[in-house]
Order: structure tokens, then sequence, then C-alpha cells
């Protein structure tokens, strides 16, 4: 245990961000493909250190895009259901899976954007 302790980071510091600085932060993070911790380690110490979480950049072109099919096959499938609610039929479970699905879809892609589901652009 005391080789995993030599290596533990034991001190922390609190850094306040407005939205805007922290989001150029991220992305700049991302761009370098670092976890926003280790990005910083590196822009303070020239070294993000040997255990720095890598992570691929995230394509963010492609993911708006995504966002916006997403966002339309959701909207299909909303109709859909409504189609089926006014005609007084029963709502298939998987129409409404989908939906669901959709929506949880379309959080995650949000959240790799760094975006609040729901924000526009």
């Amino acid at each position: 245990m005391a080789g995993s302790d030599k290596r533990r980071r034991i001190r922390q510091s609190l850094v306040r961000w407005t939205e805007e600085e922290f989001n150029a932060i991220s992305a700049k993070a991302d761009k370098a493909g670092l976890a926003v911790a280790a990005f910083m380690r590196a822009a303070a110490l020239g070294d993000a250190g040997p255990r720095a979480q890598r992570r691929p950049p995230a394509d963010h072109v492609a993911l708006q895009q995504g966002l916006g099919q997403l966002g339309r096959a959701g909207n299909n499938l909303n109709q859909i259901a409504r189609a089926f609610n006014v005609g007084k039929l029963p709502c298939p479970p998987e129409l409404k899976d989908a939906l669901v699905a959709c929506r949880q879809a379309c959080s995650r892609i949000c959240e790799a954007l760094g975006k609040k589901p729901g924000a526009e652009p």
C-alpha cells in the first residue's frame, strides 16, 4: 500500500470559473485529449503526469450533427405517439421506449458537448 501512497495526489486546489471560462478550458482539454485536471497540470507544470487520464477528443461537429438528427427522429416519434393518443388507440410500449431512449441519447450528447439538454446551440 505504501507504493500507492507515494503516487496519490493528496492536495487539492479549488478554482472557480465562469461558464465561458470553463467551456473554453474544457474545449482545450478535449482537443488535447486530456481530462480537465490533467490539462490544468500540463498547463501549470509542463507535464500532465504519468497517470494522466487521456481520452480521445470528441468530434464536436459530428456530435452536433448527430444531435440534430436525433432531435428530428425524436420529434417524429413524438408525433406518432400523439397520433395514437388522439385516435384513442393504446400507444405501443415499444414506441414509448423508443421515445425515452431518444431523449436519453440527446441528453448524453448534450453532456458530451458541455451543454444543458434543451439549451439552444
